[in-house]
């Protein structure tokens, strides 16, 4: 089988995600300093704002209605981070240490500059916000870059622990290639994601271990079944050939009785040996799906059709037919062929003047045909073997009335085509013997397909 390559990406998980933890931590963490860094700012702007308006308000009220001296009006109210300079008429400018030539001498950040009355002006000037934003900027570029640190090692070391999981699937899986089959991962929690990959990996290798159990025992049973035919075909094989060199042997002056007598050995063996053949070529067209005819069957008359060739080939047996007469679809041939064979077994296995049964009944959606028999009877045990291939009971080598042990194989595996089955089942009560039941679907004529439908296909028959 022509394998197909996925073409899976096998990247480091383990960098990948640490490195994409990394990248989004980074990122997390710039947006947290731009936002702590633009909210200090406008808070620092507002509470600035009620400081100077303030301070207006409170120098105003100490200008009004009196003369001041602006070195100490100044040191009076300069408090606060708020300088508060006074502009003389003249234009001179006074701060609480004396007079100054600018306001660049101070320093500052100008905020308002409103005369107050007979000529004079306040000023007021604060001191810059940047120092303290730049304080604050690298404070949260330390605390960003240590976090981040922090959180690339405790990356590494939980990363390394949450997908131990993983390690441990590659190392079983490396382990079952290498022959150690029977380990199963067997998760605690299959509900989580590495729960459901462990419970899909175990599916996995129960489903391979079954498929190899599987074509072992196939195999093996192809090699048996083999060996088996050889052994089924060898028999009339070699019947012809001792004909055929007995009658080299015996030459033209050989007496006409011999000679009669190996070419009938030589027919009834060439005879077993077609029919042998014939049985392997129904085993495998089933193995391979048979394509069925759908007809409307009387179940009933074909079973009494073949009840008609039996009472031909053995007239000293009794056969009776009883039940319904229901009819449904199927392949008349190889219906036919089931219940010929069913009947054929009964006869071989009936008493030297018994009597075999047919009853035929509609259960609900199936019809069911019973075969019953006064012979032997098949024992419990072995009513399902007796279906595989090439088996024959003991007591039936024994009184040489036995076929090749494929009748009842191509039998079920023609049922089972139909959607029915075929089964050995315990016989009624007072009854001995044996007892085949064939179940089939019951499907009513206005039903029927008006072209032939091929069968599903069918599996092996067992």
């Amino acid at each position: 089988m022509r394998t197909r390559d996925v073409g899976l990406r096998t990247f480091s998980l383990r960098r990948r995600v640490t490195m994409m933890v990394i990248v989004v931590v980074g990122v997390a963490l710039l947006a947290m300093a731009f936002a702590v860094q633009t909210a200090f700012q406008l808070q620092s702007e507002r509470e600035l704002d009620r400081k100077v308006e303030a301070k207006l308000a409170q120098v105003e009220r100490a200008a009004k209605g009196r003369p001041m001296n602006p070195s100490d009006f100044s040191a009076k109210y300069s408090f606060g981070g708020v300088t508060v300079v006074v502009r003389q008429p003249n234009g001179a400018l006074y701060y609480y240490n004396g007079r100054i030539d600018s306001l660049a001498e101070l320093g500052g950040t100008v905020q308002l500059d409103k005369p107050v009355g007979h000529g004079v002006s306040v000023v007021l000037l604060t001191d810059s916000p940047e120092p303290a934003q730049n304080r604050l900027r690298n404070v949260l570029l330390l605390v960003g870059l240590g976090t981040l640190g922090l959180t690339v090692l405790v990356l590494v070391i939980t990363i390394r622990l949450a997908l131990r999981p993983l390690e441990v699937m590659a190392g079983l899986s490396r382990s079952i290639a290498l022959g150690d089959r029977g380990r199963r991962l067997a998760p605690i929690r299959p509900n989580t994601e590495l729960g459901k990959t462990a419970v899909a990996f175990d599916q996995m290798l129960d489903a391979l271990e079954g498929a190899e159990a599987h074509a072992r025992a196939s195999e093996q049973q192809t090699r048996r079944f083999v060996a088996d035919a050889a052994h089924e075909l060898r028999t009339p094989l070699a019947g012809v050939q001792a004909a055929a060199e007995t009658l080299v042997r015996l030459g033209p002056g050989a007496d006409q009785d011999d000679v009669e007598r190996m070419h009938v050995m030589m027919v009834r063996e060439a005879r077993r040996a077609t029919r042998l053949v014939e049985d392997l070529l129904s085993l495998a067209q089933i193995d391979a799906g048979l394509e069925l005819r759908f007809e409307a069957v009387n179940l009933r008359a074909l079973a009494e059709a073949e009840v008609e060739r039996l009472r031909l080939l053995a007239p000293a047996v009794g056969v009776h037919v009883e039940g319904d007469a229901p009819v449904l679809a199927g392949d008349p041939l190889r219906l036919g062929q089931v219940v010929g064979n069913l009947l054929d077994n009964a006869r071989r296995h009936a008493s030297a003047e018994g009597t075999v049964r047919v009853r035929i009944a509609r259960v609900g959606s199936r019809v069911e045909l019973l075969v019953l028999d006064d012979g032997p009877g098949v024992p419990p045990a072995e009513r399902e073997r007796i279906f595989n291939r090439l088996v024959r009971l003991d007591n039936a080598r024994t009184t040489g009335k036995a076929g090749a042990g494929l009748g009842l194989a191509i039998a079920r595996g023609i049922a089972r085509a139909h959607g029915g089955d075929l089964a050995c089942v315990e016989p009624p009560p007072g009854q001995q013997g044996a007892a085949f039941r064939l179940v089939l679907p019951a499907t009513p004529p206005p039903d029927l397909p008006t072209t032939p439908l091929p069968a599903a296909p069918l599996p092996a028959a067992t």
